[in-house]
């Protein structure tokens, strides 16, 4: 299953999300802090779907109630919710 989410209160502004039997097959990131946001992709495709959102959700960025990490758990909870 292919996936665009739009980011909210944060600096990057989309994500392309491949899932796959609940596996996460690759993550692109358009906007934001290009390294960090490259390093994290690499770090959770291959990882299951609930893995990642259980590790990712809540992590804020600064003084931001948010943060990119954290908007990859709420796309992936939300593309949960549409299958």
């Amino acid at each position: 299953m292919l996936y665009t989410y739009r980011p909210r209160g944060v600096c990057s502004q989309l994500m392309e999300i491949e899932v796959e039997d609940n596996t996460l097959k690759s993550l692109r990131v358009l906007g934001g802090c290009d390294g960090n946001l490259q390093g994290i992709a690499r770090l959770v495709v291959g990882m299951d779907v609930d893995e990642v959102i259980a590790k990712l959700e809540g992590i804020h960025c600064g003084f931001k109630p948010t943060s990119c990490p954290d908007q990859l758990a709420q796309a992936l909870k939300a593309m949960k919710a549409e299958a």
